[in-house]
């Protein structure tokens, strides 16, 4: 009995795959298969049978005693039959797109933890590094052939690989460069493919797929540990479980309360449903500091209005602060029992975005008073300088025309932008706190002082030498694709050099040339964002050869600098 048990249960797995891999035919070749069979027919015929596997699914493990060792999965089962059979009556594309989901989730957890006996899991969580960049490259390709659907397009058209995996290179990477426009080109399904994408990286992989792993009983090693830490930042004691539940909630908490106040902003110019979702659409992106937009000229239409231009800013700074930091602020604001001070990541990252934020304003406001904000009154002059100083360094929003900026306040929006938000944060860029080390270094040398010495403590001189490293690597791998693209691109200096930065930065604003790029521009411009995501040093770790060398002291000699 048993082993007719186990010869079903092998029989239902491989119909499982194979209808999967059915379903993505039937997603991806519409137009083939609508050339032959009657479409419909068959999208509705696939739906049915993605809704009864699962149902089999979920009678197999109540009916085997397997409830108790399956709940989590029983539950989420249900809620997608739920999901499925709701959807079903409204189209049964969305149907066949959920369900496939789910398929293609259980078969990678398959792959990764127990397929030839756990050793690729093993492999992954032996190198962290590789494991971030596998990660976010895993769910790029993903992105990108879902984005090539023709239910994906407006039009019902297949779009081109490379501006498939541009868009959702972009989106993943929370950049927010576009090479065709979000509201107008992408369905429905396409948007909503785009936002799953911005939420993914906007919290990191490797935070969803740790989360994932303790859902579903994994143990959770040292290594793995290190690997959340690279994407959440640095914290002293690493309890995975209520950093897992403090950055859901802390995300739900802040984006759910943006979305409200962005109702209130855009239901004055959009019916209330549309209102509500170009609302949430808005909220992620831009907590998620992505910077896409469902509007062709981003939030130029909402320059004059105080409550979006706050609400948007106040969220791009909060997702640019990086986890560790609110949390820290919460607990110091709410607990201050338990919390007495903040830690010196959080002063440092507070104190050098507030430094920031004040200095990209004031440049912006003297810089563009003449030039993109000229006839401007001084209210939406300070309006729009406040919004541009805020998202240049991550989010890429506008409010104002970025293509009429001047020579000095592209000067000052590439530094901004290579800059970036903090550690563990949804933005890019080299880091606030990288950035507050090369500074402190330069005032120790100026003052004669040994130390990197703020808020009465002492920072690292390992620290020193990673900013520096780090900035260096930073500008070489920018220098390298700025001049390649000056080889092959028709465009001025300043804006290839804004374009680079801005992908670099994972910012997203652009003078207009992103989709002019040629497919080689847009290669490259994808390369830039991937890398400015993981960050440079990720990549050099993943791909440098650790040997073990002997402990050999050499004689020390100085040598002439400056």
């Amino acid at each position: 009995m048993p082993s007719n048990k186990k010869t079903l249960l092998k029989h239902i797995e491989a119909f499982a795959y194979l209808l999967a891999g059915w379903s993505f035919l039937v997603l991806y070749l519409q137009p083939i298969i609508g050339f032959y069979f009657n479409y419909r027919q068959i999208e509705m015929g696939t739906a049915l049978a993605n809704l009864f596997l699962l149902l089999l699914t979920i009678l197999n493990c109540v009916l085997s005693g397997e409830m108790k060792e399956k709940r989590t999965q029983v539950y989420f089962d249900l809620v997608m039959l739920l999901l499925g059979a709701m959807l079903l009556a409204y189209q049964a594309k969305f149907v066949i797109f959920f369900l496939l989901i789910r398929q293609t989730y259980f078969i990678l957890q398959f792959i990764i933890f127990r397929a030839f006996e756990g050793r690729f899991y093993k492999l992954l969580t032996g190198n962290p590094p590789v494991s971030l960049m596998l990660s976010f490259a895993a769910v790029i390709l993903i992105g990108a052939v879902l984005l090539m659907l023709p239910a994906a397009s407006v039009k019902g058209q297949v779009t081109n690989f490379v501006n498939a995996l541009f868009t959702a290179t972009s989106a993943t990477c929370v950049t927010g460069l576009v090479v065709v426009d979000t509201g107008t080109y992408f369905s429905l399904f396409g948007q909503l493919v785009i936002l799953i994408l911005i939420q993914v990286g906007g919290l990191g992989i490797m935070t969803i797929s740790t989360a994932f792993a303790m859902i579903l009983g994994q143990r959770i090693t040292l290594k793995l540990e290190n690997i959340m830490q690279s994407v959440v930042g640095d914290v002293k004691v690493l309890n995975l479980f209520n950093l897992l539940r403090s950055i859901v909630m802390v995300t739900i908490i802040i984006e759910s309360i943006g979305a409200l106040i962005l109702f209130v902003g855009f239901s004055r110019v959009l019916p209330p449903g549309q209102a509500l979702y170009h609302a949430v659409f808005h909220s992620v992106s831009a907590f998620c500091n992505a910077g896409f937009s469902l509007w062709r000229e981003s939030l130029m239409g909402f320059v004059d209005s105080p409550l979006v231009n706050l609400d948007i800013t106040f969220l791009i700074i909060l997702g640019g602060l990086g986890f560790t930091v609110l949390i820290d602020v919460w607990r110091y604001i709410f607990a201050p029992q338990k919390v007495r001070k903040l830690t010196l990541h959080s002063k440092i990252v507070l104190f050098s975005t507030l430094c920031l934020i004040l200095i990209g304003f004031a440049a912006i406001f003297i810089g563009e008073y003449n030039n993109s904000m000229q006839g401007f009154s001084v209210w939406r002059r300070i309006l729009g300088s406040w919004f541009q100083s805020v998202t240049l360094r991550t989010a890429g929003f506008n409010t104002v025309d970025i293509g009429k900026f001047g020579s000095a306040t592209i000067l000052v929006s590439v530094v901004l932008m290579f800059i970036g938000a903090s550690p563990g944060s949804t933005g890019g860029g080299i880091k606030t706190t990288t950035f507050s080390v090369l500074a402190l270094s330069v005032l120790s040398m100026l003052t004669g002082k040994k130390d990197l010495i703020i808020f009465n403590r002492r920072i690292a001189l390992s620290n020193a030498r990673e900013a520096t490293s780090l900035a260096t690597l930073s500008a070489a791998i920018i220098f390298c694709i700025v001049f390649i693209l000056m080889l092959i691109e028709p465009f001025a200096f300043q804006k290839i050099l804004f374009e680079s930065m801005s992908a670099f930065g994972t910012v997203g604003l652009s003078m207009g040339i992103t989709g002019n790029l040629s497919y080689q521009g847009k290669l490259l411009i994808t390369l830039l964002m991937y890398i400015g995501r993981i960050g440079p040093l990720t990549m050099i770790f993943a791909f440098s050869l650790r040997k073990k060398q002997v402990n050999i002291d050499f004689a020390e000699e100085k040598i002439a600098i400056g």
